[in-house]
Formats: structure tokens, sequence, C-alpha cells
């Protein structure tokens, strides 16, 4: 799929006032400093669509893009940031879960993982909770490119193996790089190939 548009559409902190759901969805998300914006960014052909920053938890709010004037891709906030106070935590974990729990037209959720870390607890609680609501969605490595081949492999090995003992079968796998565009193909056409979908759900 090629991508011709993306634009901003708004940005909520409440699902309840997100775009009407008549268009099929896409939501990424995943610990603050994995690089999920510029893994949008790369994905769509934009420089500045998502917006970027060097401090971890700028994403606060559920923000809406539109892509080909055909479908919408979410950045939702980043998790897991220990400098973000506990109170506003809080808050983002409801605005996440409510979102994810309601969104009647969210057809996948993107779950990043930054590839160049062991397995972490918390991506491995929050992907079991997404599991056990139903919520479909496949894991997302980021910055490939910052390894080898044998130590990425490695790495993404030791995920396989350490979700294999709680998962009868695992999530599809993308392995991605931002700078180096590794992935976007694969990812846009995944969505191509589940927007036709949309109208059996709606």
């Amino acid at each position: 799929m090629k991508i011709k548009t993306g634009e901003f559409v708004i940005s909520n902190a409440d699902y309840k006032t997100c775009p009407a759901p008549r268009m099929a969805e896409y939501a990424f998300i995943g610990r603050s400093n994995v690089g999920k914006s510029s893994l949008i960014n790369a994905l769509v052909n934009h420089k500045n669509l998502a917006k970027t920053s060097r401090r971890p938890g700028k994403t606060q709010l559920i923000n809406h893009f539109i892509i080909n004037n055909e479908w919408y891709l979410v950045d939702l906030p980043g998790f897991g940031y220990a400098k973000v106070p506990k109170a506003i935590r809080a808050e983002f974990h409801d605005m996440i879960s409510e979102y994810l729990l309601n969104r009647t037209n969210l057809m996948c959720l993107f779950v990043l993982i930054d590839a160049r870390h062991k397995p972490q607890a918390i991506d491995q609680e929050f992907m079991h909770w997404l599991a056990e609501k139903g919520i479909a969605f496949v894991m997302v490595f980021t910055k490939a490119d910052k390894l080898g081949k044998v130590e990425l492999a490695k790495n993404i090995g030791s995920y396989k193996v350490e979700m294999k003992k709680t998962w009868d079968e695992l999530p599809q796998i993308f392995i991605t790089s931002a700078e180096k565009k590794i992935g976007t193909t694969e990812i846009s056409t995944f969505i191509k190939n589940l927007n036709p979908q949309f109208k059996e759900i709606i």
C-alpha cells in the first residue's frame, strides 16, 4: 500500500470524544522511548506527523491521524516511564484501557518493543492483558538497525522462548527500524490486507 497522505485530526483524553468510528483504525503503543513516533513517521513517509522528542513520555493523549483519507492511525501514550508522577501514570492507564476496550473500529494494536533489550515484565504483562480482553495485537520490534544480525536474532529468540512458556500461539511479529525503514512495507501491507475486513465488524 502506498501512503500518499497523512493528516493530524484530533487529540483526546477520552475515547468517547474520538472521531466517529466510521473507518478502520490501527493504534501504536509501547514503553516510553521505544521509538514509536519515529516509526509512525517512517511508516507514513512524513518526518513530523507524530511528534518526536528526546524527552520520554512526550505523548500524553490519544492522537488520531487520517491516512489516505481511508483509515485512522492512532498514536497512544507510552507506558512505564518512571519519571511521570504516579497520578498521571494512573490517568494514562485508565485512558488507554478505556480506549482499547471500547473503540469498536480498532482493527489491530501494534505493540512496540525495543529489540535491544531482553524480555521486560511490563511488556509481557500488557500483552497478557490484551489477550485476556480479546484485543487483537501484533508485536513490533523497533531499532533493529542498532544490533548486529546475530544479536538481533538472539534477543527476539529469547522473547519467543519466554512467551512460549505461557502462550499457546505467539502473535505475529514485525522487525523494524525507523531510521532504515526496515519493516515499514510489511506493516503497511498488513494494514492494507486488514482494511477490507472492517465492513464485516461494524
